[in-house]
């Protein structure tokens, strides 16, 4: 009797584990969401600044250029200058946002090891299920880091060539805009976006393939897991500088359009489609 109450009692409390991990997922979710709704630390609101990135597109708006003369919109002779504390601002706001939209995608495999892990724990095999999740979501999101490092040189190259406004910071220039939307969408139909997309959607087999013991191991699986993903998503990344990297509306549509190709069933066709678009829309773009 006493041997089946410390079982019943290990199994509740593994299953409590499992519960904790969602929280904590979805406290990282919302808190990251929260600060770049808030701005990132920018000085304005990712909803003013979603409403400037869409200006260009409203019907009857003034070009770029017309409402850059106005009194009080010039905003980008005011923009602040690169130095180590921009930077970090900078690769900070990258960084969040990217947590933010890769957190609902990255959640089933996640919580798929700590599954695993957890039952490799009953068995007496593994230590602490909470410290090993840890090490893997912390390896997943530091190459997510080193990316938002990349991506923030990228965002300053662009600012000081006038290619990518910081009131905006979406592209003026329509012939990047075009190109950069035809390029992702030839990339979502490549093999090699396929190839990084199978490892996703099969977390299973990804984790029975690379499985490492210990929170090296974790970590080690969360870097490997992080780099097909960012396999996956980078060029639509990237459209980012094409709709604003704050622009709300774009956030929202490409963390959709991941979340689809990972979990749905039809969530490659979702990518084949998402990629004929985007070529559509960039041709026409740089054929008007």
């Amino acid at each position: 009797m006493a041997a089946n109450a410390a079982v019943s009692s290990l199994e509740r409390l593994l299953t409590r584990d499992g519960i904790i991990t969602i929280a904590g997922l979805f406290a990282l979710w919302a808190l990251t969401c929260t600060y770049v709704v808030a701005g990132a630390g920018l000085g304005m609101s990712a909803w003013a600044m979603t409403q400037l990135a869409l200006l260009p597109y409203q019907s009857g708006a003034m070009p770029a250029s017309a409402m850059s003369s106005m009194p009080g919109m010039d905003m980008d002779s005011m923009a602040p200058a690169w130095d180590s504390g921009h930077w970090a601002l900078m690769i900070a706001m990258w960084w969040t946002m990217m947590v933010a939209m890769m957190t609902p995608s990255a959640a089933p495999t996640i919580l798929l090891y700590a599954r695993v892990h957890r039952k490799a724990q009953f068995q007496g095999q593994l230590m602490a299920t909470g410290r090993s999740t840890a090490a893997f979501v912390a390896g997943y999101f530091f190459v997510w880091l080193m990316f938002s490092i990349a991506a923030t040189a990228l965002h300053a190259l662009l600012e000081s060539a006038g290619i990518v406004p910081a009131s905006t910071m979406g592209s003026q220039v329509r012939w990047l805009s075009g190109a950069t939307l035809v390029v992702t969408g030839l990339y979502q139909l490549s093999p090699l976006k396929n190839t990084c997309l199978s490892h996703c959607r099969a977390p299973a087999q990804f984790l029975s393939r690379h499985w490492r013991p210990g929170s090296r191991g974790a970590f080690r699986l969360g870097l490997l897991h992080g780099g097909y993903c960012i396999g996956c998503c980078w060029m639509l990344m990237a459209l980012l500088f094409v709709g604003g990297v704050m622009n709300l509306a774009w956030i929202a549509a490409l963390s959709f359009l991941v979340l689809a190709e990972k979990v749905l069933a039809a969530g490659r066709w979702v990518g084949y489609c998402a990629g004929v678009v985007l070529v559509a829309w960039g041709a026409l773009i740089l054929l008007h």
